[in-house]
């Protein structure tokens, strides 16, 4: 495993379609599919930090590989860009997003003003981080580079994809959650809210789950044996990074760049919840894969 943080994609010899956050988006020779290679990029606050995370990218597609195959195994008849560890994506315009547990500024004050999240109604006396009744399916819109996803309600989404597809969505989206939430809990980790892309294929109009799934970049991580209600939880996720912008005054600045400290104890969360969740360590899984691709 290199040292040094990917940040940059030296990729010339594939037309790039966009770049992400996270990731560059390449057409390959066929015309039909599409090269999705994830840096060592980080983001928080939808701002990209100046520097990076080593390995992270590797974590990243690893992870997301390993929830594509316990999904499939799980919700019959899912339907996923997945090809190989070079796959396909393809956005669309609305970001599901599952929340179980009730955290984050800006959750707890719209919930403690109105007893709402996202315009659905929730019991009075919730604490902080605390599960809700059921999982509920919160959307966004999908933001151009350098702009922030906007949150919609249930409603709004079917406005913006039509009745056609919006149960379509949310079924998928809350059947992801529950899957990978099941799973996860079977390993020591609960997943308080995560974020599904969904994209649509045009020709045989069926839905299907894209982009990263389940990984430390979409989701809250957090230990179910130090789990407590009505506090902050430590998290295997960049909740670290994000704590260290908002206790210096960084939240949402450009231009920022992460500490060493900062660095080492965010990726250390990154591989430790890797490791829970796959069974073993990024190096033995890279290993595995350099063995497959000599064979």
């Amino acid at each position: 495993m290199s040292s040094e943080a990917l940040t940059t994609i030296p990729l010339t010899s594939l037309p790039k379609l966009s770049q992400g956050k996270v990731r560059d988006l390449f057409a390959l020779p066929d015309n039909r599919t599409l090269l999705f290679v994830t840096s060592d990029r980080i983001s928080a606050y939808d701002v990209i930090l100046k520097n990076g995370i080593a390995s992270k990218g590797n974590i990243l597609t690893l992870i997301s590989a390993k929830w594509f195959e316990v999904l499939s195994s799980r919700i019959p008849g899912l339907k996923h860009h997945f090809m190989t560890l070079t796959p396909p994506p393809a956005p669309d315009v609305v970001t599901p997003d599952e929340r179980r547990m009730l955290r984050g500024r800006s959750m707890i004050v719209r919930y403690e003003n109105h007893l709402t999240i996202h315009g659905l109604s929730q019991p009075a006396g919730l604490q902080r981080c605390q599960q809700l009744p059921q999982p509920i399916y919160t959307p966004s819109t999908k933001a151009e580079l350098g702009e922030k996803d906007i949150n919609i309600s249930p409603d709004e989404a079917r406005k913006i994809v039509g009745e056609k597809y919006a149960a379509r969505i949310e079924e998928l989206a809350l059947a992801c959650y529950k899957a990978g939430s099941e799973y996860a809990a079977e390993r020591g980790i609960i997943i308080a809210d995560t974020k599904f892309e969904i994209g649509l294929d045009e020709e045989t109009d069926e839905i299907y789950l894209v982009d990263e799934v389940l990984t430390p970049d979409s989701s809250r991580f957090w230990s179910k044996a130090d789990y407590q209600v009505g506090r902050e939880q430590d998290s295997f996720d960049k909740q670290v990074l994000r704590n260290w912008l908002t206790a210096n005054g960084l939240k949402g600045k450009p231009d920022v760049e992460m500490p060493p400290e900062v660095v080492e104890k965010t990726k250390g969360r990154y591989l430790e919840v890797y490791e829970r969740l796959t069974g073993r360590t990024l190096e033995e899984a890279l290993n595995s894969l350099e063995e497959s691709e000599i064979n």
